[in-house]
Formats: structure tokens, C-alpha cells, sequence
């Protein structure tokens, strides 16, 4: 194979021959500069759908922000994985400079261009971008409030929660379970009665989340909805309820939780084996013990471990037991 100098290559990304200019572009990898950009932002436009990606791949390495708006073109490329290709580079540019032309397009009028400039927005932590992640809170496409939310968690921004508390009654269920995990970052005894509301959602996906979220809250306000939840009819969100009782100390479930060491179902005879073992109680210990000879590895796994854990905290809970 003949290695072309920089600017051999770059005159090569004119032949009339696709693969010469493809194998122009992958040669340049090793060799591209600050002089490759535009050259390469040209190249966006090639009829080669091959070339159009391997450009938006030389020009998310070289990082340089002059890319960013034909990038952002390439969201509507007619390829696939052209834009694949350009939703996965936006997420890799730094810098005010990178920022601007995506806080621009947040307004545009595709909501695959709108949703994907959210997330190149995510790790800038631009502070321009606050407000329009807020209106993108109402934003008519649900992809797009969901990445929104999940923009918003990451930044950690308090001036979003009442916003955040809105999404709670959002149409689309998976942005309601996002809206929930955001909320979770601001946790707090005003809360309280939105994730109460939370565990009562119609989609058992957002119940889930709520359970999860209450049991890393550290609220003793949180226990007595994670006690409703335990009678939920899927039983994931009963296994994660059962955990977050186990991490919130809550005692008062220990006779619920030795309940759930019979269940038909692996998963939660394991869960409640786990959080009697968090709670140390010895009064689980003869359920404890009785999963010994569970058909369930994991279980029994489980089981030896929380015994184990009673015995740190009470050397006599065999005898007493």
C-alpha cells in the first residue's frame, strides 16, 4: 500500500473513485491535523455514505469545534449509520465553542436532531444551556423529554426539580420513569408525597424506580410506602422494595421480609434474604436457616451471608434461636 503525504491524501478526497477515497480518509487517520478540518467537513457532504462516516469519525477524534454544525447536519444524513455515526461524535466535543451551534439546534425542527444535541450537551455542563433543557421539558416528542431529564440529572440542577415534579404526570411512561430517578438526586421530606404517588404509577417500570430511589434516600418517612409497595402485583417491584427496606434499617418490615423467605419466587426469597441480613435481625434466623437447603444457589448464598452478618452483631443468636 502506498502511504500519501497530508496533502496527497487531501486532494484524494476528490477522486471520482469512492474506495480511493475512503482509503485516503483511513490513511489520514494517522496524520490528521487542525489542516484536516475542513477538507473534512467538505467530505460530509460525499455521495459515499462509507466516506461521510469515516469523516464524522476523523472529525470527533480531532475534536475541533468547527465540525460541530455540519455534524449536526449529518443527524439527518438518509445512511443509518451516518448517523449513528454523528449522534455518537456530538457526545465527544468540548468547549463553549461546540456548545453554541448545539444549544442552537436544539430549536430545530427534527426531534432526532433535538434529542441528539441533548445529549452532546450533557458533558459540556454549559451554563447557556439551562434554560432551553428546561423548555425541552415540554417539548411535543417524548424522546426528546427524556433525554432532557436525564440532561438535567446529570448537572445536578436544583432551579430544575419543579419542572421535574410536572414530568411526574407525563403521558409517556418511560419519561416518567426517568423524571423519578432525576428527582432522586433532590430527595428530600418535600418529596416525599411525589414518590408516594410514584409508587401508585400505572406502568410497573416507574414503580420500580420509586422503590429504588426511596431505599437510597435514607428517610425513615420513605418505610411506611415501601411497606404499601410490598403488596404490589409485579414482583420486581416488590424485590426492589424489599431492598430499599433493608437499606433504610427499617425493623418493622422484619416480619414482611421473613414472609417473603417462602415466596414461589427465587428472586425474592434471595431479595428478603439480603435485607434480613442488612437489618441484622435475629429473629429471621430460623427462616434464615431454613434456606439453607434452598434449591436456589444464589438463595442460599444469600441466606448464609445475613446469617452471618446476625452472628457479628449477636454471638448467642444460634442459641437464642
Amino acid at each position: 500500500m502506498e502511504y500519501l503525504n497530508h496533502d496527497d491524501l487531501v486532494r484524494e478526497l476528490g477522486d471520482p473513485d469512492p474506495s480511493k477515497r475512503q482509503l485516503a480518509l483511513m490513511q489520514l487517520e494517522d496524520i490528521a491535523s487542525e489542516d484536516s478540518v475542513q477538507p473534512l467537513i467538505a467530505v460530509l457532504n460525499d455521495s459515499d455514505p462509507v466516506v461521510r462516516r469515516l469523516a464524522i469519525g476523523l472529525l470527533e477524534e480531532l475534536g475541533d469545534p468547527r465540525a460541530v454544525p455540519g455534524i449536526i447536519s449529518s443527524l439527518l444524513d438518509a445512511d443509518p449509520a451516518v448517523r449513528e455515526a454523528a449522534s455518537a461524535a456530538l457526545r465527544d466535543f468540548r468547549g463553549a465553542e461546540a456548545a453554541t451551534p448545539m444549544i442552537e439546534a436544539m430549536r430545530h425542527e427534527d426531534p432526532e436532531v433535538r434529542r441528539s444535541v441533548i445529549v452532546g450537551l450533557r458533558e459540556l455542563k454549559d451554563p447557556r444551556a439551562t434554560a432551553p433543557l428546561l423548555a425541552a421539558l415540554e417539548d411535543a416528542a417524548p424522546s426528546v423529554r427524556r433525554e432532557a431529564v436525564i440532561t438535567l440529572a446529570y448537572l445536578r440542577l436544583p432551579e430544575s426539580v419543579a419542572s421535574l415534579r410536572k414530568l411526574l404526570g407525563d403521558p409517556d411512561e418511560n419519561v416518567r420513569r426517568v423524571a423519578v430517578g432525576a428527582l432522586g438526586y433532590f430527595i428530600g421530606p418535600a418529596l416525599l408525597g411525589d414518590f408516594r404517588d410514584a409508587l401508585s404509577d400505572a406502568d410497573w417500570r416507574v414503580r420500580v424506580e420509586a422503590a429504588i430511589v426511596l431505599g437510597r434516600s435514607a428517610l425513615s418517612g420513605a418505610i411506611p410506602q415501601l411497606l404499601g409497595a410490598l403488596s404490589d402485583p409485579y414482583w420486581q417491584v416488590q424485590k426492589e422494595s424489599i431492598a430499599s427496606l433493608g437499606r433504610l434499617g427499617a425493623s418493622v418490615a422484619v416480619p414482611e421480609l421473613v414472609g417473603f423467605t417462602s415466596s414461589p419466587l427465587a428472586d425474592l426469597r434471595r431479595a428478603a434474604a439480603y435485607a434480613l441480613g442488612d437489618l441484622r435481625a435475629p429473629r429471621a434466623a430460623a427462616a434464615l436457616r431454613a434456606l439453607g437447603s434452598d434449591p436456589d444457589v444464589e438463595v442460599r448464598k444469600a441466606a448464609a451471608q445475613a446469617l452471618e452478618a446476625i452472628a457479628k452483631l449477636s454471638p448467642q443468636t444460634d442459641q437464642e434461636n
